[in-house]
């Protein structure tokens, strides 16, 4: 279940508490600029955001986490070896290209770290890149080596909602969401919309903290905290060449309790991963399956993401319409896909908290049906606006009025291991967002 429930009533309410969660904490500045430039590979102009994420001073202890998809950008080219690097100072983070498998993308990449690095007082190996955007352009560098100035004469360390801004692309709100942890404090910013499914996170997620953490256990604690949140959501079942989850620790704060830390890196990384679903392209619903009596953790995830990566019921739920029978099929479509003998007289599926399926029969009648057409109704988001004058079609808000979901419950009745993930629904607006994406 999500760890909170907030409701705003407009863009105004939900800026109001994006600020409460905004404060840095000690020993972060962040910084931005914005570029327009000329793409090598297209005519005309596009503008770029640049966001830098910066310590007082470079540290040791940092953790990262990074696609696994087999065409990695350059930025996770070189993420993987500032792994092993014995410090790091700053982010240095673009939106607009993703540079990935673009020519000479790893020498773009480091020389933005380098300018970063002259203007910070860094080594450039102390820098880390993070791009997202078209896959296969290349980056305008010198316009970026340019703006580099700029971004750090802006930077400051009161609040990190600026950068929460600068990395936004297909998002229409910036997600932040923070911690108070004994004398310290956690926040953690996101971006993504579209191509989520981590596999690890374009996804991108950078939490700061103050607390004074050992890189070891800052590294077991990230381990965690993502296989439970960004490992267990889905947009669009399409894992992106880019995503990437940073946490930097500066230490100027004593730790009181690494289980208090880890609680808290696993509830802001949870509320983040809800953030990114419910701001996804076009979506109306977020679904939210919870799967118990697996006979094992990846069974209860498989039957999770099965669920909510199913077209057909997505496309349902983005109707308001209760055709139940598609959640059985995806179900039985994932036991069938991976050889798992589930008994179908065995389990039970719920939506709504009713019951629709037992011992193998649906248990529907007209008044359920009413029931679960009212519960998806609840949950959504907005409703569609038609498109005006040939346009595409667009949101009527640009912030989350609630947090429900189109909650969905099965019990496979095969063993102890369960899990929760959370997907969304398919609309006209994804379909068209995605379309006209470079247009």
């Amino acid at each position: 279940m999500p760890s909170t429930s907030l409701s705003f009533a407009s863009t105004r309410e939900h800026r109001a508490f994006l600020e409460t969660q905004s404060g840095l904490p000690a020993g972060f500045r962040v910084g931005s600029a914005r570029i327009t430039f000329e793409p090598a590979e297209v005519c005309g102009t596009a503008t770029m955001n640049l966001a830098l994420l910066a310590l007082a001073k470079p540290t040791p202890s940092f953790a990262l986490k990074l696609t696994r998809n087999a065409f990695p950008g350059a930025p996770i080219v070189i993420g993987k070896r500032r792994l092993s690097a014995p410090r790091l100072g700053a982010v240095v983070v673009n939106t607009k290209i993703s540079n990935v498998c673009a020519p000479g993308g790893v020498e773009s990449a480091e020389r933005v770290c380098a300018a970063a690095a002259r203007a910070l007082s860094l080594r450039p190996d102390e820098v880390l890149p993070s791009s997202t955007g078209v896959i296969g352009w290349q980056l305008p560098v010198d316009a970026m080596v340019e703006a580099m100035p700029v971004a750090v004469a802006s930077m400051q360390a009161t609040s990190v909602l600026p950068a929460a801004e600068a990395i936004m692309t297909t998002d229409l709100y910036p997600k932040v969401r923070r911690a108070e942890v004994g004398a310290g404090s956690l926040v953690g910013i996101a971006k993504g919309a579209g191509m989520i499914e981590p596999c690890l996170a374009t996804m991108l997620v950078f939490l700061l903290t103050d607390l004074d953490l050992a890189r070891d256990g800052l590294r077991e604690a990230l381990d965690e905290a993502v296989e439970t949140s960004f490992n267990r959501i889905s947009v669009d079942s399409d894992t992106s060449t880019s995503d990437t989850v940073v946490l930097l620790a500066s230490g100027e704060r004593p730790t009181r309790s690494t289980d208090e830390f880890r609680k808290a890196l696993s509830r802001v990384c949870r509320d983040l991963a809800e953030d990114i679903v419910r701001n996804g392209e076009g979506v109306h619903h977020v679904i939210r399956v919870h799967v118990t009596g697996a006979p094992d953790r990846a069974t209860a995830q498989g039957v999770g993401k099965a669920v909510v990566n199913s077209p057909l019921f997505q496309c349902a739920v983005n109707g308001n319409d209760p055709n139940v029978g598609r959640l059985l099929c995806a179900v039985g479509k994932y036991a069938c896909s991976v050889s798992r003998p589930l008994d179908p007289a065995r389990f039970s599926i719920r939506m709504g908290g009713e019951l629709i399926l037992e011992n193998g029969l649906m248990r529907l009648d007209r008044r359920l049906e009413e029931r679960l057409a009212e519960h998806l109704r609840s949950a959504q988001l907005y409703a569609s606006l038609p498109p005006a004058d040939g346009m595409t079609f667009r949101p009527p808000i640009a912030y989350p009025p609630h947090e429900r979901s189109v909650e969905v419950e099965v019990d496979l009745r095969s063993g102890q291991e369960s899990a929760e993930v959370l997907g969304a629904d398919r609309s006209h607006e994804y379909i068209t967002e995605n379309a006209d994406y470079r247009s």
